[in-house]
């Protein structure tokens, strides 16, 4: 039994660093299964790259990959997005692969679009039994990159009356999941045309996601 513990640990170290070797510095977004909208944001993505392109110097494609929960691709990028309105469910398979790809260093994005609220924290509870989402600090270093968000997330939509959270769950000291809630960060993302938001609340949503992205690739 040792043995083979041994075995898959070293086949298991070996896809990895066979992945990590083809990995791109780019975001992907997430496809999940229970029928919610992983694609509700289409144009969100490219925008947030080309803004984090041109001001923060990174050299990211534009044209992002869509990723399933359960694919080894997972494994190629350094941070996934996930968004959508309704329900997510996600298998045994890809409970393990999600958790596997956020304790080798991943890390993910989930920005609910609302609606998701209950649906992701289940969900995710599957993949960290032994973690609770906890409200980040204001100091927390997510908030205070290149752009300062001295009273945490920006308010982009309107849906509840309630403020923006930015929720985490933190394994053994390292931020693995950031939670945007009550904030629809990805609405302020979109083309211009999409939902008329003025330009300085589609300008913080971009800086709040420059600040997310240049947090995930300085850790």
């Amino acid at each position: 039994m040792k043995r083979m513990t041994v075995f898959f640990s070293v086949m298991f170290l070996a896809l990895f660093c066979s992945l990590c070797i083809q990995a791109q510095t780019s975001i992907a977004l997430v496809k999940y299964g229970g029928g919610g909208d992983w694609y509700a944001n289409p144009t969100s993505l490219s925008n947030l790259i080309r803004f984090c392109n041109k001001e923060l110097q990174t050299n990211m494609e534009e044209n992002y990959p869509t990723v399933e929960v359960g694919s080894s691709e997972l494994f190629l990028y350094p941070i996934v997005h996930m968004t959508g309105h309704g329900n997510v469910v996600l298998d045994g398979d890809e409970v393990k692969n999600l958790r596997s790809y956020l304790l080798a260093g991943g890390f993910l994005h989930i920005d609910d679009n609302y609606g998701m609220d209950k649906y992701i924290r289940r969900e995710m509870k599957k993949v960290f039994p032994e973690l609770d989402f906890v409200e980040l600090p204001f100091t927390h270093p997510i908030y205070h990159q290149k752009y300062d968000f001295p009273n945490g997330l920006p308010k982009i939509h309107e849906h509840d009356n309630k403020p923006p959270k930015g929720y985490g769950l933190i394994y053994e000291g390292r931020l693995v999941c950031f939670y945007s809630y009550e904030c629809d960060l990805g609405d302020g993302w979109e083309d211009e045309q999409v939902h008329n938001d003025p330009y300085e609340k589609r300008l913080k949503a971009l800086q709040m996601g420059a600040n997310i992205v240049q947090f995930v690739f300085m850790q």
